[in-house]
């Protein structure tokens, strides 16, 4: 699990007018995650003996008889599972092998796969070219873009809920009795503790995958469902602006049972 030093946590918190019962009610409703970047938004901190964990794109790599997704929508992100930090999500990854996954970035996907190909199986490189009535069709290939891992924290949508924090947001948080300062800052003491648990400046275009999702019109991990990946469209190709969401339930997760999984795009 990330974690940050708790004196660090509340020396934040005083900065920002946060009393500590309030930061441990909102830390026992926080998520960690990975964020999935390019090399230079890697924190320097973080930059010693990190390695490739995913890469965006490209051409999957399947083994004998498992075919691309009969969607044929393109792959947008292949994730190395041996290479992510272990012991930080609290959802359930296979420890190795690769997770593809494929899905339409660009509009609302009519189908969805995330497969998962076991480590030492052979794997040959599959063409974007198959036959429809006849003719070559191309499916989407977008440039692979190689990804690093970077542990990060995430905090629920909704700050009401609890106690101490509710109390805090009823109280006079600027002087004017409306709590508009209290709002203001829990939203800047979330903001600081999750630049503090990425190691530096959060990107805001990235692949994350765990954590609350960051979305962009409802929240779609609610109730049993919680965020397996979230892929901004930027973060695949430089000209799509969606904001794609990957749910299932834990056990869904646990199990491998992807085919359970529900996607959404806003944009």
């Amino acid at each position: 699990m990330t974690s940050i030093d708790e004196a660090l946590l509340l020396g934040t918190a005083t900065k920002h007018g946060v009393p500590a019962p309030v930061v441990r009610e909102l830390m026992a409703r926080a998520r960690p995650c990975l964020y999935l970047v390019p090399y230079d938004e890697v924190p320097e901190a973080r930059r010693e003996g990190i390695r490739p964990a995913a890469r965006t794109g490209g051409l999957p790599a399947l083994p004998d008889g498992v075919n691309w997704p009969d969607g044929r929508e393109p792959l947008v992100l292949s994730v190395d599972c041996a290479a992510l930090p272990h012991g930080v999500l609290d959802i359930e990854l296979p420890a190795d092998g690769h997770l593809l996954f494929f899905t339409e970035i660009e509009y609302p996907p009519e189908s969805s796969a995330v497969l998962h190909i076991p480590a030492g199986v052979r794997t040959a490189e599959r063409s974007a070219t198959y036959q429809l009535d006849g003719e070559d069709v191309q499916s989407r290939v977008y440039e692979p873009r190689t990804l690093y891992p970077v542990t990060g924290l995430t905090f629920e949508g909704e700050w009401e809920g609890g106690p101490e924090i509710g109390a805090f947001l009823d109280g006079d948080g600027n002087g004017n009795g409306d709590g508009g300062g209290a709002q203001d800052a829990l939203d800047r003491f979330e903001e600081a503790v999750g630049d503090l648990a990425f190691g530096g400046h959060r990107p805001g275009v990235c692949v994350r995958v765990g954590g609350f999702s960051d979305p962009w019109d409802m929240a779609p991990d609610t109730g049993e469902l919680v965020l397996f990946a979230q892929l901004a469209g930027q973060a695949v190709d430089y000209n799509v602006f969606t904001m794609n969401l990957i749910v299932g339930t834990r056990e869904d997760i646990a199990a491998r049972e992807y085919d359970g999984l529900q996607y959404e795009q806003q944009c």
